[in-house]
């Protein structure tokens, strides 16, 4: 045989296990539109925040080798690795592995380590007003955020203060919002689900 054409059927053998083992939802192919490396990165990390938020589990980034790439060094592949080091130390990512030279199998971290990775500013005691980050929320959004700021506090064991519990939503908020596309139409309803979604996270844990 042909030793392009078994290489060729070797590739789609492979492909096909792939399609049914993430299929669409959980399969991110960065070589499309042939991104450069930030775009990339705000497009990887957009979408691993959402996934995550989503319970997706296990998902495929598909970088490509680079062959193209000065040096044949992937700028996208190369990117994307070090993106993916970040979100480990933010509570996005769990464990990354490579599954070819052109692809990465990424965990996602349980949405609860999100929360858990983020710094809280413990030593703030004065009262302040609303952040103006918040300002804009609707009511129903603004109570559920507070309601998760809570949870969050009393998940560490600290009376939910209400100047620590301020700053908790801030904090929330800011991670949530990482998971939104900038001038999303539907950006308060998909917070919404995911202040729910976070909320859940933390009553699963006994």
């Amino acid at each position: 045989m042909n030793p392009r054409v078994k290489t060729r059927g070797t590739l789609a053998l492979h492909r096909a296990f792939d399609e049914a083992r993430f299929g669409p939802a959980c399969t991110l192919d960065l070589r499309a539109g042939l991104p450069t490396g930030a775009e990339a990165v705000r497009r990887a990390d957009l979408w691993l925040r959402e996934r995550q938020m989503a319970k997706a589990g296990d998902v495929l980034i598909i970088t490509g080798r680079g062959k193209g790439s000065p040096d044949g060094v992937g700028v996208v592949r190369e990117a994307v690795l070090r993106l993916l080091g970040t979100l480990k130390r933010k509570g996005v990512v769990a464990t990354v592995a490579e599954h070819t030279a052109g692809s990465f199998v990424v965990t996602l971290a349980p949405v609860r380590a999100l929360f858990e990775a983020a710094p809280r500013a413990r030593h703030r005691l004065e009262r302040r007003p609303d952040p103006a980050v918040l300002a804009g929320l609707g009511d129903p959004t603004r109570t559920a955020l507070h309601r998760l700021a809570v949870r969050a506090v009393e998940a560490l064991g600290a009376p939910p203060a209400e100047t620590f519990v301020r700053d908790e939503m801030k904090r929330q908020f800011a991670i949530l919002s990482g998971a939104i596309g900038p001038g999303d139409p539907d950006r308060e309803a998909r917070l919404q689900i995911m202040i729910a979604v976070a909320l859940d996270a933390f009553d699963d844990v006994k």
